[in-house]
């Protein structure tokens, strides 16, 4: 019996099913049933009830499962302390990204962090929907916002200031709002997350709050598409300063209304335990805070952050 098999276990216990733990952990349906039987050998007890539908825990098997959780993650975070003492860079990251940020920014950074540690191999999962780690194939995630769950863990990479955004040759031809009641006239590009299409626009400026209900012609679960409507002077867009920061640089794309702030968002990186700060983890959250602090610095001497 060795350690793997009891991955296996734990999977096939997860999925109710050989076939979708197999899938799961990239074998072979007959490898992972083989590992099944030998665990079940070594114990001397069938850990499932096995029916022509469904596969589910035998009672041995309800009381083993949490005990070989649990002898699992142990061995994991020894494994990741020695490493850590080590500081060995390795393994596989399986982290979950934003559309825009994740492709635009991120993903060339990983690829930069790889180039250099060669024992590192990525799995990314670019989604603008919230990350589940008991049901998505991630183990970290990138995102905006705190995390509000306890049990998770994170680390902030920065403050993330939004900015209402659009083409100059939408401006030059709808003209330029100066004030948030002057947008009740102009189109709005929004990002639109299951059924909920954020269309209302909330802007402060010397303690005083505005919220304005915009209309517009197109929506998106998919940030990067929204970015890409604003630059081809579809309509005006609030994003983050990060997600837009190539556009803003070259100018494809303009401040508008700077007074008059959207809210100010956080970048963290989430973990569902402390055994997932490994070192690659760490190396991830110092390479990270690096990049965007690079980013905001430029944005702010070219005079497009305040």
């Amino acid at each position: 019996m060795l350690i793997e098999d009891l991955q296996v276990v734990l999977k096939v216990a997860e999925f109710h099913s050989i076939t979708a733990a197999a899938v799961s952990l990239d074998m072979q349906t007959a490898t992972a049933s083989a590992a099944l039987k030998r665990v079940e050998k070594a114990l001397g007890i069938d850990l499932f009830i096995r029916t022509t539908r469904q596969l589910r825990l035998s009672n041995a098997g309800e009381r083993y499962i949490p005990h070989c959780e649990q002898a699992l993650a142990t061995l994991d975070f020894a494994k990741q302390n020695v490493k850590s003492d080590i500081d060995v860079v390795e393994g596989e990251l399986r982290i979950g990204l934003s559309s825009d940020l994740g492709r635009n920014l991120a993903i060339p950074w990983l690829d930069e962090i790889m180039h250099i540690h060669r024992a590192l191999s990525l799995k990314a999962h670019i989604s603008d929907s919230t990350v589940d780690f008991y049901r998505d194939p991630v183990d970290i995630v990138l995102r905006y916002g705190s995390p509000k769950d306890a049990n998770v863990y994170g680390f902030k990479i920065c403050d993330v200031p939004s900015l209402l955004c659009a083409a100059p040759s939408y401006l030059e031809q709808h003209g330029i709002p100066k004030h948030p009641y002057d947008l009740s006239g102009h189109n709005g590009l929004f990002y639109q997350l299951h059924d909920i299409i954020h269309n209302e626009w909330a802007f402060s400026c010397n303690g005083e709050q505005f919220k304005i209900k915009m209309s517009g012609d197109r929506a998106a679960n998919d940030g990067e598409l929204v970015s890409r409507w604003c630059a081809s002077g579809k309509g005006l867009a609030v994003k983050s300063c990060l997600d837009v920061s190539a556009d803003l640089l070259s100018g494809k794309v303009v401040s508008v209304m700077p007074k008059f702030t959207p809210r100010v968002t956080e970048l963290w990186i989430i973990c569902p335990s402390r055994q997932s700060i490994t070192p690659a983890v760490r190396l991830l959250r110092d390479t990270f805070k690096q990049k965007c602090e690079n980013i905001l610095n430029e944005l702010s001497l070219k005079g497009l952050l305040s």
